[in-house]
């Protein structure tokens, strides 16, 4: 598939204190959640083939799910930002393109509209909370199948710095998201891979050498919880860049705090 790139990263979590180190969590303006970039149209005709060619692999959902993912297809639809416009069941993107909305299809139809890929984390009753439903056309190295149904540790399983103590920060923050604040943060590394790359956990890494990474791949992953359902929403925007488009405050803190390839 086609490289798609951002011309520029609007932020650098290397570059901020805050977010160096994991798991760098900020409060989110949810008037600044969903968001439209310079790569919308590429990224959603991507979607678009993704979902009409190979929608098993990146639309899934439990039976369990169905009431969360209502809610949160409504919930997307009433915080799609200015540059929409919807006219009964039709809503036309910035990019002038018209969507007719499908009830029946809810997952299918939000990855026509927005950029976010959107994971629902449900609890299962035993102190955890699974994956319980995802739109997933970005996957970074993983693939839906492998991880729906799964908790948050052994989502993350083959991951290294994915450590025991770590998954249980990250479950207390799960716990702790509230409906009136929800919060957002952002990882980064380096890539040469593309947008859809789904990997089995069984799969070979790339080992090149890092200098032949020509691009920083970064994901705005937001937390939000879903009033009626009590849902974990994890939002994912994932920008591509070329290395030599970071601005210079954003290169220099990259030679003093390197980033490196996915794990």
């Amino acid at each position: 598939m086609d490289v798609i790139l951002q011309k520029s990263l609007p932020f650098a979590p290397w570059a901020d204190p805050r977010t160096r180190r994991l798991p760098g969590i900020l409060p989110l303006d949810m008037a600044d959640w969903l968001r439209v970039d310079d790569a919308y149209a590429a990224q959603m005709a991507l979607r678009a083939r993704l979902l009409a060619e190979r929608e098993a692999e990146v639309v899934a959902e439990l039976p369990d799910a169905s009431a969360a993912v209502e809610e949160l297809y409504a919930f997307v639809l009433a915080h799609l930002p200015p540059g929409f416009a919807r006219a009964g069941d039709v809503v036309t993107r910035p990019d002038g393109v018209a969507v007719r909305l499908d009830p029946a299809r809810k997952l299918w139809t939000l990855g026509h509209l927005v950029q976010e890929d959107l994971c629902l984390m449900q609890e299962d009753g035993a102190g955890e909370h699974l994956l319980s439903a995802a739109l997933l056309c970005f996957p970074a190295g993983w693939r839906l199948a492998e991880k729906l149904g799964r908790a948050m540790m052994r989502i993350h399983a083959p991951v290294p710095k994915y450590t025991e103590d770590l998954g249980r920060r990250v479950q207390r923050l799960l716990d702790a998201v509230r409906v009136e604040t929800p919060l957002w943060r952002a990882n980064a590394h380096l890539s040469r891979a593309p947008l859809f790359n789904p990997l089995s956990e069984a799969a070979a890494k790339d080992t090149v050498d890092q200098g032949e990474m020509p691009y920083v791949r970064s994901e705005r992953q937001c937390l939000i919880r879903l009033p009626q359902s009590r849902a974990v929403l994890f939002s994912i925007h994932t920008y591509v860049v070329r290395r030599c488009d970071l601005t210079a405050a954003q290169d220099a803190a990259l030679e003093a705090f390197p980033i490196h390839r996915a794990e």
